[in-house]
């Protein structure tokens, strides 16, 4: 897509704003003072440089700090990155309807692809496919993007299956996809494509082809041909390629490889399998969740000696969030109102722990908490 193109086509979201060379995707939902240090930072770019040619377009991402960023993407990225997904799964038009929405990269990217390839983008909201109102699918083929809990909630109706059966790809990601579900989709006939990716890669930069998934694997596949991965030292993914960021809005500009969040491995085959988050974030139906966050607002209620934020595996929301403190007879006994959290952020349980487990150091050690939570429930 030209430049001029994809500036209409991601205004046209509703989901943006835009100041002199610059374009920033903002969620609707966020808070106002979110969306007012994202004006701040748009207009210190502005006025930072007259002109921008690449990397105009920041895309938004909580990273595994829990500020919000900005990873800065242009026409050539998503244009790489539109190119290696067509590739990989050997389509000339991508046609798709879309519950995911704009701000988000799989949400985006799914109107880029339409539109690069002269496809068709339909879009769906969520609650009205839930609630069984479905746009027909003429022509084709056509690809959908789900989270895992949509997924699981959608199985449950015998005519959404029949619907999704009618889909070439039904992606899985934006969180973990726990086996019961997959299996439950390979079961219902689903032509499932489970995916790994992010802001900073333009969505996927790997992925499982749904034939390979109906066959038995349960890998996020292999890299797609615009896209470098491989595994650290330490066990964390490594990615490059052309669709990469060129770093965050307001920073350095990006070299080299990017190193993520999570650990992984790669099989003689190329197969990429992900096997947990560097970092302590938790992922509940497709969001993201600072267990820092959480932890402030608790203490912020004078009511913790101590508190630590976790989370746990569930069969719907794919973790849960939970709060631990040490057991003792002045401990709370529920979680307090935390008005001004997300209730995707507030913990679900209050757990109490004895011994509370600490390291050398004298911090939690989250690892064994983990281990003593899941014990107890």
């Amino acid at each position: 897509m030209e430049r001029a193109d994809l500036k209409a086509l991601v205004l046209s979201t509703g989901c943006a704003e835009a100041r002199g060379d610059w374009v920033l995707l903002m969620d609707p939902a966020w808070p106002t003072a979110e969306r007012i240090r994202a004006r701040r930072l748009l207009a210190t770019l502005a006025a930072s440089k007259p002109r921008v040619r690449q990397g105009w377009l920041g895309l938004p991402t909580g990273g595994t700090s829990g500020v919000v960023k900005f990873a800065r993407h242009d026409e050539k990225t998503l244009g790489a990155a539109v190119r290696g997904f067509s590739a990989h799964f050997g389509l000339k038009r991508v046609n798709a309807v879309g519950v995911l929405p704009a701000h988000h990269v799989s949400g985006l990217m799914a109107r880029v692809r339409c539109a690069a390839t002269g496809g068709t983008y339909l879009d769906w909201d969520w609650k009205a496919l839930e609630a069984g109102r479905r746009p027909a699918l003429r022509g084709g083929p056509w690809a959908i993007s789900l989270v895992p809990t949509q997924l699981q909630r959608l199985l449950r109706s015998r005519t959404a299956v029949r619907w999704l059966r009618r889909f070439a790809i039904v992606f899985l990601g934006g969180g973990p996809v726990w086996p019961e579900l997959a299996e439950d989709g390979a079961r219902a006939g689903l032509k499932i494509s489970l995916s790994y990716g992010m802001t900073e890669t333009a969505a996927m930069i790997a992925a499982l082809r749904p034939r390979e998934f109906l066959a038995g694997d349960r890998s996020s596949g292999r890299p797609l041909p615009h896209a470098r991965v491989r595994i650290g030292r330490d066990g964390g993914v490594r990615v490059g390629g052309k669709s990469l960021f060129r770093g965050y809005a307001g920073g350095a500009a990006r070299r080299g490889d990017f190193v993520t969040g999570d650990l992984g491995t790669m099989d003689a085959k190329g197969r990429l399998r992900i096997i947990g988050r560097r970092d302590a974030v938790i992922i509940t139906g497709g969001k993201k969740v600072h267990p820092a966050q959480v932890e402030a607002a608790l203490r912020a209620t004078g009511k913790f000696a101590d508190v630590a934020v976790i989370g746990l595996p569930d069969r719907e929301w794919g973790e849960i969030v939970v709060a631990c403190q040490p057991a003792g007879p002045r401990a709370p006994v529920r979680v307090p109102a935390l008005p001004d959290l997300p209730a995707y952020q507030r913990p679900k349980r209050l757990i109490p722990i004895s011994p509370w487990p600490r390291n050398a150091q004298g911090k939690v050690d989250r690892a064994r908490l983990r281990a003593a939570a899941m014990r107890a429930v």
